[in-house]
């Protein structure tokens, strides 16, 4: 294990922080911002994303956008 879930050490197993890492290097990533189609939306808080282009700001999934 590398990246995020290295904080974790020796505890809660391998299966565990795999899951935890995938699921935050995905929300680390820039998305696509569904107003002006950049890959520039980032998110700010718990559900809520901003795109960095257009400035437009919206609700939607926690970690990331759409599906």
């Amino acid at each position: 294990m590398a990246g995020s879930s290295k904080r974790f050490g020796a505890r809660y197993g391998r299966k565990i922080k795999a899951r935890v890492e995938k699921i935050e290097s995905e929300l680390r990533k820039k998305h696509l911002c569904p107003y002006c189609q950049k890959q520039r939306v980032q998110r700010v808080a718990k559900g809520i994303w901003e795109c960095k282009k257009c400035g437009s700001k919206f609700a939607a999934k926690a970690y990331k956008i759409g599906e």
